[in-house]
């Protein structure tokens, strides 16, 4: 078997502040191949966002600190390579796009400027090369009118059009590894819709590895080869992504599923009621003062003692398909069944 792209080794992620130390990342471990998209899920404060900033070195420092573990990037450790390295394979090798492009973006620096710059810097190419090669990329991501756009202004742009243009600049120097850190959320679903589609072509025609980040495990299904859930900074849930949906094995990732909108609800009538929106109970843990535990144990209906008192280790699920593997002390699927 190949090398992984990308091997992540018990990757710990702390921030302190007056109130405390928030332990963001607890001992995250997995593998990303060439070529293969894995999403990773998680409601806000699960760690999803800060585990990939830290690996490429984006977080705040102090208060943030990466207190133990690797990040192997074709066998180099990203968590060890000098700033003047890492700024070399930021935007070259891996490419990145990020949540909000209207505060990504430079407001006072024309689009073309903004792809030009990624192009010169990390490439080498000339003025001239760099905008014939910008203009391409505009053309690539559905840009209309691309040599008039390139003048143009983020203002100027629509919110989907801008997404665009950031996803040009995340692929501007053909990375190995593309990071979209929920990069449709502010959009409504038809651009949504559009964007996905043009993230799976550019995937094929560029063959690039791809972390997709995201809080929605609906934009998940027709994306990712692999799905990652992670909650309180852990990972609860990994495998392929049609495993996770039909056998799934955490109860996180079960709430998860199920909190997704029916056809119809909330607010449409069935047998005479009104069909309300699932939602998992509780709240997420203080990362300050973490749980002893499984940290989702609290909010767990399936929980068990142990899951109060130990952390469960992340082992492959007994019966599930090779590679699925879950951090849980109880057995799902006979739990439902008790339940049933």
């Amino acid at each position: 078997m190949m090398a992984p792209l990308l091997d992540v080794k018990d990757l710990t992620v702390r921030f302190d502040t007056p109130n405390g130390t928030v332990h963001a990342v607890s001992g995250v471990s997995y593998s990303l191949q060439a070529g293969e998209t894995l999403a990773v899920v998680g409601e806000s404060g699960s760690g999803k966002s800060v585990h990939v900033l830290a690996m490429v070195g984006l977080i705040p420092k102090p208060p943030g600190r990466v207190a133990a573990g690797q990040a192997l990037f074709e066998g180099r450790d990203l968590l060890a390579m000098p700033e003047h390295e890492l700024r070399r394979l930021r935007g070259g090798q891996i490419g990145m796009i990020f949540q909000d492009p209207m505060s990504s973006l430079n407001p006072v620096l024309t689009v073309g400027f903004q792809i030009m710059e990624s192009l010169r810097t990390h490439l080498g190419l000339s003025k001239a090369a760099a905008k014939k090669r910008a203009i391409e990329l505009l053309d690539l991501v559905g840009i209309p009118e691309p040599q008039r756009r390139i003048e143009q202004y983020p203002h100027q742009f629509s919110g989907g059009m801008r997404q665009r243009a950031m996803i040009s600049i995340g692929i501007a120097c053909n990375p190995k590894l593309l990071i979209a850190d929920e990069p449709t959320t502010a959009l409504d679903v038809t651009i949504q819709a559009q964007i996905l589609d043009l993230v799976r072509g550019l995937r094929k025609q560029l063959g690039m590895a791809i972390i997709w980040i995201t809080h929605d495990m609906g934009v998940v299904a027709g994306l990712a080869d692999n799905v990652q859930v992670m909650y309180g900074g852990r990972i609860q849930e990994r495998g392929p992504a049609r495993a996770v949906f039909h056998d799934t094995r955490s109860a996180y990732t079960y709430g998860l599923l199920k909190s997704l909108p029916e056809h119809g609800a909330p607010g449409a009538v069935q047998d005479g009621t009104r069909k309300r929106l699932v939602q998992i109970p509780g709240y997420p843990p203080d990362m300050t003062n973490p749980p002893p535990g499984d940290p989702f144990a609290p909010r767990n209906p399936f929980a068990t003692e142990r899951c109060q008192a130990e952390v469960p280790p992340l082992v492959q699920a007994e019966g599930a398909a090779p590679g699925h593997m879950v951090a849980a002390w109880y057995d799902l699927r006979a739990a439902r069944g008790a339940q049933a």
